[in-house]
């Protein structure tokens, strides 16, 4: 090889350059929400699922009776909605499986995207499918007409519902990473459902039970007393303590993950 083919290929190394904002940008951004949106599962569990939960915990026996700025139904309403949401967002990432599984992620490697720019478009993908999920709860809750709370709480709720998500994008993404794409959501599913009854989402929890002293440990219990915060107007140290510690392990379990994938499986 000679001294001017080495500097013609120093030269293409040199101007090789990082694509604006690590690569990330709208097609790939629209291919995965075209993924979602065509995926019958997802569909079911982001717009038949939840509204079916709330139907059935929701409105029955005592769901009017005050609490906070609303009434049990609203708390409800907010608790279904961030179950749904979590599920939904974990499952987003949790499509990493499939695509190590059929090697996308290696082919991803190759190029000039940033990790960073990656996983960000997941987070929003998992953000889309947790805003559907969160909005068709409280479309049933509107329709049915038993929630009750100021609108601003109501849009509070929302909000910050959607954010507490991204918590189980970034474990879906863990668990999408650790085990095999056809095991990721019979682990993800039953799971996120324990968490759930042991966090006190489905069922409202007495301070100082045994079951109180178990529930403040689990990755659901701080993110849904963040959510029902704006409806209760009760928020503890402890419980925004359990939200962020949780959000900060499974972000830096799936970051300490993806650099360890190097393998297609």
């Amino acid at each position: 090889m000679t001294t001017a083919t080495l500097a013609s290929a120093d030269e293409l190394l040199t101007d090789r350059r990082v694509p604006p904002l690590g690569g990330f940008n709208l097609t790939m951004l629209g291919i995965e929400l075209r993924r979602i949106l065509r995926n019958r599962r997802t569909l079911i569990f982001t717009l038949i699922f939840p509204a079916t939960m709330f139907l059935a915990f929701g409105t029955g026996t005592g769901t009017a009776e005050r609490i906070g700025d609303g009434n049990v139904s609203a708390y409800v309403m907010v608790s279904m909605g961030l179950y749904a949401a979590a599920l939904t967002a974990a499952a987003s990432g949790a499509m990493v499986a499939v695509e190590r599984s059929l090697g996308w992620s290696r082919q991803l490697r190759l190029t000039p995207l940033n990790p960073v720019a990656y996983v960000s478009t997941k987070a929003i993908v998992a953000l889309v499918s947790g805003a559907m999920a969160i909005a068709m709860v409280n479309l049933t809750g509107a329709v049915q007409g038993l929630p009750q709370m100021p609108a601003s709480t109501w849009l509070a709720c929302g909000v910050v519902t959607l954010v507490c998500t991204l918590t189980f994008a970034a474990l879906g993404v863990f668990i999408g990473y650790l085990v095999p794409s056809e095991n990721v959501m019979q682990i993800l599913g039953p799971g996120l459902a324990v968490l759930s009854f042991l966090g006190g989402v489905f069922i409202p929890l007495e301070h100082g039970s045994g079951i109180w002293h178990v529930a403040v440990w689990t990755p659901m219990y701080g993110v849904a007393e963040v959510a029902r915060a704006p409806l209760t107007g009760e928020l503890t140290w402890y419980a925004v303590a359990n939200a962020v510690v949780w959000f900060v392990l499974f972000v830096a379990g799936a970051a300490w993950r993806m650099a360890r994938d190097t393998a297609r499986v």
